[in-house]
């Protein structure tokens, strides 16, 4: 049963070996966790809801600007390169740029060919949180990110062991609550259950340990 799933749960004290992603297989991680969280931010933005995160802050200003998700997302994840390179690497760096770049592109491209005539914002915010929690674990899985917040969270828990999804939900509290401020109490409470369930399956599932591959 264990030799079916793509970790293995280390029962003895001897560590395997690890063995590198090769390049196809991370470039089909990779473009699999950005489709992934394309379609849920798609899903998010079509029942109008926010979420936390860089992500988050991406969504509100451009509920309030009126500029698309992509340019705006693109655009406040700059910043966060600096701090990428010099904490995590080249590598993470560069595949953070592209992994926030392609999804800036699918974003603006997936209502051309993916409309929703009809979906409860309860069932949206949880296939939102399910979906980008997945595609955010590829990306992991894969060392890359979306960049902003995202990257200060897997910096920390890299160096001290503090899982990158408390370090979100504390982030994401903040940046909800500034959302109180601005939307429908409504708007924010099915907000809150995306950006719970987005979490949840990222610290259950996130264990860098489990792993075999890098």
């Amino acid at each position: 049963m264990t030799a079916c799933l793509p970790y293995l749960t280390r029962m003895d004290t001897t560590d395997p070996p690890t063995v590198p992603h090769s390049p196809i297989e991370d470039t089909q991680g990779i473009a699999l966790g950005v489709l992934l969280c394309g379609v849920g931010i798609h899903i998010l933005t079509t029942v109008g809801l926010i979420t936390g995160q860089t992500a988050g802050v991406a969504v509100i200003l451009s509920y309030l600007s009126g500029w698309s998700f992509g340019v705006v997302f693109f655009l406040i994840n700059l910043p966060f390169y600096a701090l990428a390179y010099g904490k995590l690497g080249l590598e993470f760096t560069v595949k953070s740029l592209v992994s926030v770049a392609l999804l800036s592109v699918v974003t603006d491209l997936l209502p051309l060919g993916f409309t929703i005539d009809h979906l409860h914002p309860a069932l949206g915010a949880v296939i939102f949180g399910a979906t980008v929690g997945m595609g955010l674990l590829a990306m992991f899985r894969h060392k890359s990110s979306l960049g902003g917040l995202g990257v200060v969270a897997f910096w920390v828990q890299e160096k001290t062991g503090f899982r990158a999804g408390y370090v979100q939900l504390m982030t994401d509290a903040v940046i909800f609550t500034v959302a109180a401020l601005l939307f429908p109490l409504s708007v924010v409470g099915w907000s809150l259950l995306g950006a719970l369930v987005l979490n949840l399956v990222i610290t259950f599932n996130h264990n860098r340990e489990r792993y075999i591959a890098n």
